[in-house]
């Protein structure tokens, strides 16, 4: 039983103090009172927030009062309060933010990816720190020249090269290619992960899971497919990375092998 009438009165305009502000920081999933649109923060300044609900859709709404529900109740979202300077500031990748950067001379030692991919994504996470190292960061399309492309570069010390490589784990193709460097100032190592795409962890882009892809199905677009997203590869990979903003995001089997592979191309001969 309910005590009164619960449709009396004005339940979006109470009395003062009866609807409690809420910080709109990001993540935190609301729902539009009006429009019933429901999403997670992703932006918000002093006059609106912008929501972005499961399927990528965004939409801006007023920071009115009472104009939100949270777990089913009515709240007014205010802009969250400036974090206040604490300590040295951290870099995406974790490490302290070098102020006033200007990037080192390039290295000749060099960091070799597989894909644009690979390479977007480790220049967003680890692209402060390379600019302070001087490590350059090319994509190789690919592995099966791997071999040809080490001699080419013509490794040695004080010339080291460092190769990022996708689903190394036993008995694959990758891991045979690898096999074949043997030079010491060459040092191949890899991710488990069909796709860079898989060392974003899930939660980040709120999907419970990557979807296992049949054989003989292009993985990125049975990956699309799995989750109804309607887009390109181009387009879903933009969504991707756009999701990520610290190393935080991304699975640990990527993160201690490129901080490995920063290691070895700047250590001293």
């Amino acid at each position: 039983m309910y005590e009164g009438d619960v449709l009396a009165g004005n339940w979006r305009r109470p009395g003062k103090g009866k609807i409690p502000k809420v910080p709109a920081e990001l993540d935190l999933v609301v729902e539009d009172a009006d429009s019933g649109f429901c999403g997670a923060v992703v932006a918000c300044d002093k006059e609106a927030v912008t929501l972005e609900d499961r399927f990528g859709r965004r939409r801006l709404f007023p920071l009115a009062p009472a104009a939100f529900l949270l777990e089913g109740k009515p709240v007014t979202l205010v802009r969250p309060a400036a974090a206040p300077a604490a300590g040295a500031r951290r870099s995406a990748s974790g490490s302290i933010a070098v102020e006033g950067l200007r990037a080192r001379v390039a290295r000749q030692s060099r960091i070799y990816v597989e894909g644009v991919h690979d390479a977007a994504l480790v220049e967003k996470i680890w692209g402060h720190d390379l600019r302070v190292e001087g490590v350059v960061v090319e994509y190789l399309e690919g592995v099966d020249d791997l071999p040809a492309i080490v001699a080419e570069f013509g490794p040695e010390p004080g010339r080291r090269l460092g190769v990022l490589v996708d689903h190394l784990v036993p008995g694959s193709k990758e891991s045979r290619i690898a096999a074949e460097i043997t030079s010491p100032d060459v040092l191949v190592v890899g991710h488990p992960y069909i796709d860079i795409w898989q060392a974003v962890k899930p939660s980040v882009l709120r999907i419970p899971a990557w979807p296992e892809v049949p054989r003989g199905v292009p993985w990125k677009e049975g990956v699309i497919a799995a989750l109804g997203w309607r887009m390109e590869p181009a387009q879903a990979w933009r969504r991707i990375l756009g999701a990520v903003s610290t190393y935080t995001d991304l699975e640990p089997e990527l993160l201690g092998r490129v901080e490995e592979l920063i290691d070895f191309v700047t250590e001293a001969p």
